[in-house]
């Protein structure tokens, strides 16, 4: 459960700083596309950031569901792959790196199906 905490509450934090840094750093420097494909990876990030945070309370009401867990993997894994590869896209510019970022939209897509099969196995309701 800690490390949910942890992870959701580290990628909230990230994803405040780099949507700061994209609005104020980046918003005169960088092509209208590239910033609102920045602002996507920001979005993502920060819905993902609070359900990992859903999953670690999740984690302490229902301990005994394995796939609440494999779930809160999934979301920090399409953390990475989505915003990260959208991050380094915008910076590098670097089309090539768009190949990763449905990788990690996938493992946002795997995350809510495992979480929502989760359901079945709530010893309470």
């Amino acid at each position: 459960m800690k490390i949910f905490i942890v992870l959701g509450c580290l990628n909230a934090f990230i994803s405040v700083a780099l949507g700061a840094f994209g609005a104020h750093a980046l918003r005169y420097k960088i092509a209208p596309e590239l910033l609102v494909m920045w602002e996507k990876a920001v979005d993502y990030q920060m819905y993902h950031a609070l359900a990992l945070l859903i999953i670690a309370m999740s984690i302490k009401l229902w301990p005994e569901v394995r796939r609440i867990r494999t779930a809160g993997f999934l979301l920090f894994i399409g953390i990475l792959l989505f915003s990260g590869s959208l991050y380094t896209l915008v910076l590098t510019e670097v089309r090539a790196l768009g190949v990763i970022t449905p990788i990690g939209g996938v493992a946002f897509l795997w995350c809510w199906v495992l979480f929502g099969m989760s359901a079945r196995d709530f010893s309470d309701y």
